[in-house]
Parts: C-alpha cells; structure tokens; sequence
C-alpha cells in the first residue's frame, strides 16, 4: 500500500536528508502504494523491478509473491 515505505522515508526526512536525494528501491510494486508515496513525496525517486497488477481484498500484490516479510520470517498462513 505504500503506508510502510511513507513511514521509513519520514524518518530520513526528519534525519535531515534532503528528499530529492532519497531512492526507494524495491522488488514488487503495486500501482497503489507507487501512487501512495509519489502523491506524498513527488520529488522522490523509485526504482522497482516490476509493477503488478494491484492489491486485493487484503491488500497485498496481486499476482505477486504474499507478504514478503510473512515469507521471511515463516510467519505466513
């Protein structure tokens, strides 16, 4: 959704770092979370390998890959 990425880009604004010289890499995006963090940072820059098709019900990236951090750490249903 972008919620997590606004939060973590917050608190290198309030660092100080300039937010023209932030770049949010990641993996997997959904329209809604680019959308989501552009909106509240425009002079940000992204950098992600692929753009899914959205989220669902749920929130996560459809088709996508689940919830990374739930992947990660074993914690996934």
């Amino acid at each position: 959704t972008g919620n997590s990425a606004n939060q973590a880009i917050e608190l290198l604004l309030q660092k100080g770092v300039p937010e023209s010289h932030i770049i949010f890499l990641n993996l997997i995006s959904a329209p809604e979370g680019i959308h989501c963090v552009c909106r509240r940072f425009p002079d940000l820059k992204i950098v992600t390998s692929e753009i899914d098709v959205g989220l669902n019900d749920e929130y996560r990236v459809i088709p996508g890959m689940g919830e990374f951090g739930d992947r990660y750490f074993g914690t996934d249903d």
